[in-house]
């Protein structure tokens, strides 16, 4: 999961997302049209509204990429001294408590906007490796329940992970279905129903787990798909 996120968000732009205030607009357009000298003044805040909010983002964006890069430093082997011209980590402890650090700081500086959301994903899976599953849970939850439902379903992933972690398979179960159900581009349906098969596996379940393996058969005949599943089944014959 972490390197797909990483390449996804090497490619991505990180827009503003302004949602809420054009909600707002819209609610409220009827009103403004009545009365036209407040139509001027609500456009003109408005619009200065959409410029600050862009900015924000522009700023979490280039805070955030660069902390990313931070991240991707290599962990030098055990024994290996740090070199000033390679930066790397002397453990992965070392790097993910430095990252930890440095994306909780950006989602709390810049809420409310995109790459603060992806931030506090980053933050939230970060302190899982750490192995502190309630703040894990807490910041993955705070994704999970926003609007930026991209980076939502990469929250919803890593929060089943932290469910199983804390012996709470049920509601595991419950967010891989809910993914399969309602895919996105970050986490497509296979790739829910991949975890949620193996989740099962896990749980001494191989029968629901070859029922999803024949499902994505099914449903994708001939394809990478199709033979990831084809594979897993004739692990569970094994």
């Amino acid at each position: 999961m972490r390197s797909y996120t990483r390449h996804q968000l090497k490619q991505d732009a990180f827009a503003a997302s302004t949602a809420e205030t054009i909600s707002w607009a819209v609610e409220h357009r009827s009103g403004l049209i009545a009365a036209g000298v407040v139509v001027v003044v609500i456009l003109a805040v408005l619009g200065g509204g959409w410029g600050y909010i862009t900015y924000r983002d522009q700023q979490a964006s280039a805070e955030l990429a660069l902390a990313i890069q931070k991240y991707s430093y290599p962990v030098r082997p055990p024994g290996q001294p740090a070199t000033p011209e390679v930066p790397s980590y002397g453990s992965s402890q070392e790097r993910d408590t430095i990252a930890n650090k440095e994306f909780t700081r950006i989602a709390d500086k810049y809420r409310f906007t995109q790459s603060a959301a992806m931030a506090r994903y980053f933050a939230g899976v970060t302190a899982r490796d750490l192995g502190d599953n309630p703040t894990a849970e807490k910041d993955l939850q705070e994704v999970a329940d926003s609007r930026y439902h991209d980076i939502g379903s990469l929250a919803k992933m890593a929060l089943a992970a932290v469910y199983h972690d804390t012996h709470r398979n049920l509601q595991a179960v419950d967010i891989y279905k809910q993914l399969i159900d309602h895919p996105t581009v970050s986490v497509g349906k296979s790739a829910a129903q991949l975890a949620l098969a193996s989740l099962y596996e896990t749980m001494a379940q191989p029968d629901e787990a070859k029922h999803i393996y024949e499902q994505m058969q099914k449903e994708s005949p001939g394809t990478a798909i199709a033979q990831i599943a084809g594979q897993k089944l004739q692990a569970l014959k094994q």
